[in-house]
């Protein structure tokens, strides 16, 4: 295995905020943070709330324990404050204490510890999915992400990761390192929205008939 190489500087370009790409970069739980928040808004307001939030809560960098104790209406209160760090601010601080809440009990508050000795790629997809708030896709992207930008590699992680682990592709955050492959990213997206929902429309239409 291939754990992250944290005395080298890792450059990310999600965010697409030098500040909060830089965040990411470098601690583990920022980057999973904005992994979980990666639902029904654009990515990179998802991946800019771990840097709002470190800076709201007065710090460079997030603590799970200090979070997962944070004051349940004041947590959300965080998160609400304008520019609101999600569109459901509130669903999503309850779901971000969960996450460090779980990680404090599970791996002592370490982010990384979820990966750092994982055997294989079907290893740490289980334990990613064991995550609060990670189902199988969002697993499977995180893990692509860990992979492709994080030099984290257990034997058989591209497998685990599933289509987003395959070199060359533009399917998920994973991917994205600039505006360039942000914008194939988005336009990728659209294209299987669209599929999915022409086949949608063509199901509905045979049981009609």
């Amino acid at each position: 295995m291939t754990e992250s190489n944290r005395s080298k500087a890792i450059t990310l370009r999600i965010a697409q905020q030098p500040e909060a790409d830089e965040l990411l970069g470098r601690s583990p739980l920022a980057a999973m943070i904005g992994m979980l928040l990666d639902q029904q808004v654009p990515m990179e307001w998802a991946f800019s709330g771990p840097f709002t939030l470190a800076q709201r809560m007065g710090s460079d960098d997030l603590d799970a324990h200090e979070i997962a104790a944070y004051d349940p209406e004041a947590f959300t209160e965080l998160f609400s404050a304008k520019p609101a760090l999600h569109r459901y601010p509130g669903s999503m601080a309850k779901r971000v204490q969960q996450l460090c809440q779980f990680l404090v009990a599970e791996y002592d508050g370490d982010a990384s510890a979820v990966w750092s000795d994982a055997g294989t790629g079907a290893e740490l997809l289980k334990r990613l999915k064991a995550l609060p708030g990670f189902g199988d896709q969002k697993a499977q992207i995180f893990l692509a992400l860990l992979g492709k930008q994080l030099d984290v590699r257990p034997t058989g992680w591209r497998a685990a990761a599933g289509q987003y682990g395959e070199a060359g592709s533009h399917r998920s955050v994973a991917d994205i390192t600039g505006p360039d492959s942000l914008a194939k990213v988005r336009a990728q997206k659209q294209e299987a929205k669209a599929a999915a929902k022409a086949a949608a429309k063509a199901a509905a239409a045979a049981k009609k008939r």
